[in-house]
């Protein structure tokens, strides 16, 4: 089963969709798919469908859902009589799995692909960190779970994985710094920024990378815009490393400048 939840759901065997138009099997189908050759307990399904009011009916319902979700299965396989819906979606003591082959689930092959690319980072080969950590975000097609209505279990997931691709959107962007693509990325810097008015790392980028451009006097406007900002929203000044970029960009410091020419 191939599934998809960086972006809208969707999840499909054999072509076939099996994603439910009801919003809570659209739920428990989203958590499972996370989840994925784990068993999820029944708790944790309850409380990401019904939160603190857990009806007296919850279990009883549950099943009804998870029966629904086979039946989408079992017809997305039929003719394959090496298989049941039941084997795909497996009762387990206390709870449920959803059995998937590896690499069939997009946030997990995300996760492989940052964890990858961090490492390339950390090891200083920021070509290959670039390229892994650009390949793990292109797979986003929008806020995780777009289309799925989500409880307290899901809201904390996506709130995991919209981090996630934060910090490897940072990475892939220092790496690209290193290895002198800074013209390239000025126009997407000057997006987030926009998009992120208060986040000083991107902000930072931004100066960085405009001042390697030629265009110092701009990176003072980027960090004059960030300094009102979080000025009149939280009445703080940006944080002591942000000041001292602004006074290396001010001073033309030779560091920020790409200490060797890149070289692939």
């Amino acid at each position: 089963m191939e599934i998809k939840v960086l972006g809208p759901l969707a999840a499909r065997e054999n072509g076939v969709s099996v994603v439910p138009t009801a919003a809570k099997p659209r739920q428990i189908l989203a958590l499972l798919a996370l989840q994925s050759d784990r068993v999820v307990p029944v708790g944790t399904l309850m409380e990401e469908i019904w939160g603190e009011d857990i009806p007296r009916s919850a279990a009883t319902t549950l099943q009804t859902y998870i029966l629904q979700l086979r039946r989408k299965i079992s017809a997305a396989i039929d003719g394959d009589p090496a298989r049941q819906a039941k084997d795909v979606l497996v009762t387990q003591h206390g709870g449920y799995l959803l059995q998937v082959q590896p690499g069939q689930v997009d946030a997990h092959e995300f996760g492989q692909l940052t964890a990858s690319g961090r490492a390339a980072h950390e090891a200083g080969d920021h070509y290959a960190a670039s390229d892994l950590l650009g390949r793990a975000l292109k797979m986003w097609q929008g806020p995780a779970l777009v289309d799925v209505r989500v409880g307290t279990v899901l809201e904390l997931e996506v709130l995991r994985m919209e981090e996630d691709r934060m910090a490897a959107l940072e990475r892939r962007i220092d790496a690209d710094l290193v290895i002198g693509r800074h013209a390239e990325i000025v126009p997407e810097l000057r997006v987030l920024v926009a998009r992120h008015p208060m986040h000083e790392n991107f902000c930072a980028q931004l100066m960085t990378a405009l001042h390697r451009s030629g265009g110092a006097w701009r990176a003072l406007e980027a960090y004059q815009r960030l300094r009102v900002t979080l000025v009149a929203e939280l009445g703080l000044e940006p944080s002591a490393r942000l000041q001292r970029l602004h006074q290396a960009v001010l001073s033309a410091d030779p560091a920020l400048d790409l200490p060797v020419p890149a070289s692939g």
